[in-house]
């Protein structure tokens, strides 16, 4: 059940009271006799789901900090691996012909 506060305008009295959400407001103050105003309390916001986090609160390393973009495009690519020639005998020089 939602907790109301409520302000007296007589006595400037607050206090804080349980009540159902499909209850009536209370209208008077009981040692007063004075009229009741409702409070309202701000309420905390939790952001949630894919963005916030990432954006907000992500792990940051520290030597990706220190790199130029270049370095950072580079680091970034996938390395090629070389691949030796195909191993084809060498074939031999035609030799010239006797004259």
């Amino acid at each position: 059940m939602p907790v109301y506060g409520y302000e007296c305008t007589r006595c400037k009295a607050t206090f804080e009271v349980t009540q159902r959400m499909s209850d009536a407001p209370l209208k008077e103050h009981d040692d007063c006799g004075g009229e009741l105003r409702k409070l309202v309390f701000p309420v905390g916001i939790a952001f949630k789901g894919s963005g916030f986090h990432v954006n907000d609160y992500a792990r940051k390393s520290s030597t990706a900090a220190g790199k130029s973009e270049p370095e950072k495009a580079a680091a970034a690519a996938p390395a090629k691996a070389e691949t030796p020639a195909a191993s084809t005998p060498a074939s031999p020089a035609p030799a010239k012909a006797a004259d």
